[in-house]
């Protein structure tokens, strides 16, 4: 069943939550001029129809001994559905991945990762992504500065 389109109503509802996900319903109701009954009701449907997905907290990673990141882009031997979902089931339990995208060109992942030092990252690398069965290339680019963007674009 194909989902009814998003509103003005809809699309400042998910910025809302998108900007502050713990705010209350009755301030995200004031902040989209709804009732607070008719909001709670749109962000249900939001989340039935799977357009809100989740509710994220935002932590400090050196608040918890993470003092460095990087993306780490991986090239696979093989591109086949097999490989990707053996790759997928391997790196996704790994504790230092923080998430995991399947691009095109001339890489096949670009997985994010945190550790606590270089030499944990060194071991992140060497111990559990280069030497996965398929990896064929791997490189690595370590993340000065993270800023998170805006949300939705408002021509959405």
């Amino acid at each position: 069943m194909p989902k009814r389109p998003l509103d003005r109503i809809d699309r400042a509802i998910l910025a809302a939550l998108q900007n502050d996900a713990r705010c209350s319903n009755k301030e995200l109701a004031s902040a989209v001029g709804l009732a607070p009954s008719s909001c709670l009701e749109r962000v249900r449907r939001l989340k039935a129809d799977g357009r809100l997905v989740g509710f994220h907290a935002e932590v400090d990673p050196a608040a918890l001994g993470i003092m460095l990141q990087a993306m780490v882009f991986i090239q696979l031997s093989d591109q086949s559905q097999a490989a990707v979902k053996a790759f997928l089931g391997a790196v996704e339990p790994q504790p230092e991945v923080l998430a995991i995208t399947h691009v095109a060109g001339q890489h096949d992942f670009i997985v994010h990762v945190a550790a606590r030092d270089t030499a944990h990252l060194r071991e992140i690398i060497l111990l559990h992504i280069s030497s996965m069965a398929g990896v064929r290339h791997v490189e690595t680019a370590l993340i000065f500065e993270h800023h998170r963007a805006g949300g939705l674009p408002d021509y959405l």
